[in-house]
């Protein structure tokens, strides 16, 4: 099977929750920040209804730079498992298998390759769960990935 599509099976599957929205792409079809804007101008879209109005949304691409830090690619698998398994909005939850979500992660990461680089707006520590916003939602978590000419990005977004 081809990388891509393996991929997109794999995003499939870890984004099949509701609220959860992943994404795959060539490597030169813009940058991380620009990726990670369209997917959450996706994910608002899908969850307008559920929006608090007037609530502060990212203008662009510039304001995803900001919200997102690197880490490596165990962090990144943690926080990438976490986001399809648990649930922002009530910590502990799970809505899905995290072994299931925690084995398609590792296969995402062995696509993307040794090399990969990976970016994230969480921190997930023993005293809880830090982010810096990335869309207009409550709740909103975000994991990307770029390696072998190729980008994945998972998001979570949830309202109380």
């Amino acid at each position: 099977m081809e990388t891509t599509a393996e991929l997109r099976l794999m995003l499939d599957s870890l984004a099949e929750e509701d609220g959860v929205f992943g994404r795959v792409e060539s490597g030169d079809a813009g940058s991380v920040d620009e990726q990670v804007y369209g997917l959450v101008l996706e994910a608002q879209t899908a969850w307008a209804p559920y929006a608090i109005e007037g609530s502060w949304e990212p203008a662009g691409p510039a304001d995803i730079a900001d919200a997102l830090t690197a880490v490596d690619r165990e962090e990144a698998e943690t926080v990438m498992t976490y986001l399809s398994a648990g649930d922002l909005i009530s910590p502990g939850r799970l809505r899905r298998d995290r072994e299931h979500a925690h084995r398609a992660v590792q296969r995402v990461a062995k696509l993307l390759g040794p090399d990969s680089k990976w970016w994230t707006n969480i921190e997930l520590s023993a005293k809880g769960l830090g982010w810096n916003p990335v869309s207009r939602f409550s709740f909103d978590g975000v994991a990307v990935g770029t390696g072998n000419g190729l980008l994945v990005a998972l998001l979570q977004v949830g309202e109380d």
